[in-house]
Order: structure tokens, then sequence, then C-alpha cells
């Protein structure tokens, strides 16, 4: 008789021992989880051991997003070509060469969905970015 009620008791409190875990996907394309919620201002939805996937109130929306969503509306003007920007622009064009001339596969977004190139849309990247930062991030400049 006692274990049994042990056994019900543990059964009971099963449910309030279950995992939290977080799902979103970054900018990238890439897929994340993950038990700790993913930086404010991101979509996620939260993820029940049961299989169930739970929507979340969508977050606050953040500078970030509402510079998005006004870049959207407008049409994009062209940045001042200040060393901050031009250095950010090669910071990320390394960062985009890095990933194309890996090993790994490079997932893309054209027309709203994620497309892992292959390898000619592969060279034809690496060729473009290489040709902007020898434009851009040239020491001579």
């Amino acid at each position: 008789m006692h274990r049994s009620l042990i056994a019900v008791a543990l059964l009971l409190l099963a449910p309030l021992a279950a995992a939290q875990v977080y799902k979103w996907t970054d900018a990238g394309g890439t897929v994340h989880y993950s038990e700790a919620p993913p930086a404010q201002g991101t979509k996620y939805v939260k993820v029940t051991t049961t299989g169930r996937v739970e929507p979340l109130v969508a977050p606050a929306p953040s500078v970030a997003a509402e510079n998005r969503e006004t870049a959207a509306a407008e049409p994009a003007q062209p940045m001042a070509d200040t060393p901050e920007n031009r250095g950010k622009l090669c910071e990320s064009l390394k960062s985009n060469l890095a990933a194309l001339q890996g090993s790994g596969p490079v997932v893309m977004q054209q027309n709203g969905k994620a497309v892992a190139l292959d390898d000619a849309q592969r060279k034809q990247q690496v060729a473009s970015a290489q040709a902007q930062y020898d434009q851009f991030c040239q020491q001579g400049r």
C-alpha cells in the first residue's frame, strides 16, 4: 500500500518536472533549440516534452525590427562612406568569405525560403564577395 501511494505521487508530480525547450530560427536560417529563451526581440516558440508546440505572445518589437519594417516600406538609401560603415562592411565580407570558403553547407534566403547553395552558386558568391572586398576593403583606399 505504501509503495503504491509513492508511485501515484511520483506520477502526479512527473508533469511538473517536464523540460522546457525554446525553438527559434536565426537570420541565417539555422534552427536553434535551447533550455534558455533567445535574446529579447527574437521570435520563438516554447516546445513541451509532450510534443506540442505552444506559440508564445510575440515579443515586443525591438528597435532593429522597427528599423527593418521601416526600411522595407521605404526605398533603400545609400549609406554614407564613413570609416565606421566601411569597417562594418569589410567585417561582414570577411565573415561571408570565410563561410563560403569553408567546408560546411551554406544556406541563403531566396524568395523567403532557405536554400542550400550548390558548388556553382557557392563559387559565384565567393567571386562576388571577393570582388566587393577587393573594391572596398583594400588598404590603399
